[in-house]
C-alpha cells in the first residue's frame, strides 16, 4: 500500500468526519434528553452560525427576512445560532407573554457575551432581584413621576425651544444627530452636571461611536464598527471615572445630580453598590436616556412628513392647547401634557412600526413545555417584538402608519404581548415616561411655531436595529 494511497485515504476520512461534524453542527438534534422535542431550526455555518444573515440589511419595515423565512419554514418558535450563542427564537405571543410575566421566576435576564462586553459586566441590564430593584428606585428619584411633573417638564420644553430656534440658522439639519445631541445635553446635565455643548460635544461623540457599533458584527479589529464602539465606551468610562474621583474628593458637595445620589450610596456602610456598578449605571443611563428617544423622534418626523393628514391633526391638537391659554407663550402645564391624546397615538404608532429595540433576551430557569416543544432549563431565548407589532391579527394593515388605530384603545402604559416598545414585566423601561414626555414637548414646540421641508428621503433600514443610513435631512422654517 503506497504512501500516496494512505495520504489520500486520510484526507478522504478527514473530509467525511469534517462534513459529518458540520452537518451535526448545522442541524443539531431535534430531540433533547429523554426524547424531549426541541423546537426545529438550524445552527447555520460552523463557528459563524447564522450571524451574517441576522445582521444583513433589510430595506423595509416588514419583519426582517431572517425572521420571516424561518417563521415560514419552522413556525413561530425555532432554534438558531448567532454570535456564537445557541438561541431559541420566539415570534409566538403566548411564549413572549409567558417569558415577560415570569421574570425572575421561570426566566431571568440574559444577554450574549459580545453584548455584555459593550455594556460592561456590572450594569443595570444584567442585575437581578433586590439589587436591580434598588438601582431602579434610585433612577426613579431622577426620572420618576414627581420629578417629571415638577422639574423635567420645564427643563425639557426649554431645551426644545432653544434647540429648534438654533435650527433656523442652518440650511440643513440631520434630525437624528441634532435631536440626539439635544436630549443628551439634558440628561448629561441631570445625571453628571456635564455641559456637553460647552465641551464641544466631546462626550456625545464618544457615545455616538459606541451606538453605531452596538448592533454590529462583534469583531474587535481596528477599523470595524465594533472596535470603534469599544473605543467609544473606553473613552466615556475614562471621563466618568475622572469625574467620580473629583466629586468624591471635593471638600463640599451639594446634592444636585445623579452623581451625588450614587456617591451617597457608595459611602453608605455595607453598600450593595460598588464603583464599577456605579460607573456602568451612569454609562447606561446616559446612553438609554437619549439614543432611542432621538431615533423615535426622527421616525415620527419622517412619518409625519409622509402623512399630511396626521400632521394636521397633531398640529390642531397643539394649537388648541395654545388658544385656551391666557398667556399663549407660557410653559406647558402637566394637565396640558396629559391632554395630548393624538400626540400619544402618534408616538405609540411610530414606536410600533419602527421597532427601535429589535430583540429582547432571556434565559429559562426551568424546562418550559409549550406547543409540543420543550425548551430546556438554561436555554437562551430571543424574543422579537416586531413579530408582535406587525401581527395582522392584532393590527389591521400593520405596515400602515395609522395613529387613529389607538383612538379607542387604552394607552399601553406597560408592556404586553402585543406592544413591547418599552420592554415588559419587571424590566419595563424605567425611563419610558421620560422618553414620552421629551417627544411630546418637542412636537409641541415644533408644530406650534415651525414648519419643515424634507431635504432627503429619510430611507429607513433594519440591521436588524433601525437606522437611517443617509440620515433624515430637513430645513426648518418659521410659520407665516
Amino acid at each position: 500500500m503506497s504512501m500516496h494511497y494512505l495520504a489520500a485515504l486520510s484526507v478522504t476520512l478527514g473530509a467525511i468526519l469534517l462534513l459529518r461534524w458540520a452537518f451535526k453542527w448545522m442541524n443539531g438534534g431535534r430531540t433533547g434528553e429523554e426524547g424531549m422535542m426541541l423546537p426545529p431550526g438550524s445552527r447555520g455555518l460552523p463557528l459563524l452560525g447564522e450571524t451574517l444573515e441576522f445582521f444583513a440589511a433589510s430595506p423595509t419595515l416588514e419583519l426582517v427576512p431572517f425572521f420571516k423565512r424561518r417563521l415560514e419554514r419552522f413556525g413561530p418558535i425555532f432554534r438558531t445560532n448567532i454570535v456564537g450563542e445557541d438561541l431559541i427564537v420566539s415570534l409566538d405571543p403566548e411564549l413572549n407573554a409567558r417569558v415577560l410575566q415570569q421574570e425572575e421566576r421561570g426566566f431571568q435576564i440574559w444577554y450574549p457575551s459580545s453584548f455584555m462586553r459593550i455594556l460592561g459586566a456590572n450594569n443595570m441590564v444584567s442585575m437581578l432581584g433586590p439589587l436591580h430593584r434598588h438601582i431602579r428606585n434610585l433612577v426613579l428619584r431622577l426620572f420618576g413621576p414627581e420629578a417629571l411633573r415638577l422639574v423635567l417638564l420645564h427643563d425639557v420644553q426649554q431645551t426644545a425651544r432653544d434647540e429648534l430656534r438654533s435650527w433656523l440658522d442652518r440650511p440643513d439639519v440631520e434630525v437624528r444627530t441634532a435631536t440626539s445631541k439635544m436630549i443628551f445635553g439634558v440628561t448629561a446635565k441631570k445625571l453628571i452636571s456635564h455641559d456637553d455643548v460647552a465641551s464641544g460635544g466631546s462626550l456625545w461623540k464618544c457615545f455616538d461611536a459606541w451606538t453605531k457599533g452596538l448592533m454590529s458584527f462583534p469583531i474587535c479589529v481596528p477599523g470595524t464598527a465594533f472596535y470603534k464602539c469599544m473605543q467609544g465606551r473606553k473613552n466615556v468610562m475614562k471621563v466618568l471615572k475622572q469625574q467620580l474621583d473629583e466629586r468624591r474628593n471635593a471638600a463640599e458637595r451639594k446634592t444636585v445630580d445623579f452623581f451625588d445620589i450614587v456617591i451617597d450610596e457608595l459611602n453608605k456602610p455595607n453598600s450593595i453598590m460598588n464603583e464599577n456598578i456605579a460607573l456602568n449605571l451612569l454609562f447606561l443611563l446616559l446612553f438609554a436616556s437619549h439614543e432611542t428617544t432621538s431615533m423615535a423622534l426622527t421616525v415620527i418626523l419622517k412619518f409625519l412628513t409622509d402623512n399630511p393628514k396626521a400632521l394636521q391633526e397633531l398640529t390642531d391638537e397643539h394649537e388648541k392647547i395654545v388658544e385656551r391659554r391666557v398667556v399663549p407663550d407660557s410653559d406647558i402645564t402637566w394637565e396640558e401634557y396629559k391632554s395630548m391624546k393624538f400626540t400619544s397615538h402618534v408616538i405609540h404608532e411610530s414606536l410600533r412600526l419602527a421597532n427601535i429595540a429589535p430583540v429582547v433576551f432571556r434565559q429559562a430557569n426551568q424546562d418550559v413545555h409549550i406547543k409540543g416543544y420543550t425548551i430546556p432549563e438554561g436555554s437562551k431565548i430571543m424574543i422579537c417584538p416586531s413579530a408582535a407589532h406587525l401581527n395582522s391579527k392584532v393590527y389591521e394593515d400593520p405596515l400602515a402608519f395609522n395613529p387613529w388605530r389607538w383612538k379607542d384603545t387604552p394607552e399601553p402604559v406597560g408592556g404586553s404581548k402585543d406592544f413591547m416598545a418599552f420592554g415588559g414585566g419587571l424590566r419595563l423601561c424605567v425611563g419610558a415616561d421620560f422618553a414620552k414626555l421629551q417627544m411630546a414637548m418637542f412636537l409641541h414646540c415644533l408644530v406650534t411655531n415651525y414648519r419643515w421641508k424634507a431635504l432627503s428621503k429619510g430611507t429607513m433600514k433594519l440591521y436588524p436595529g433601525l437606522r437611517f443610513p443617509d440620515g433624515f435631512h430637513i430645513q426648518l422654517l418659521m410659520k407665516t
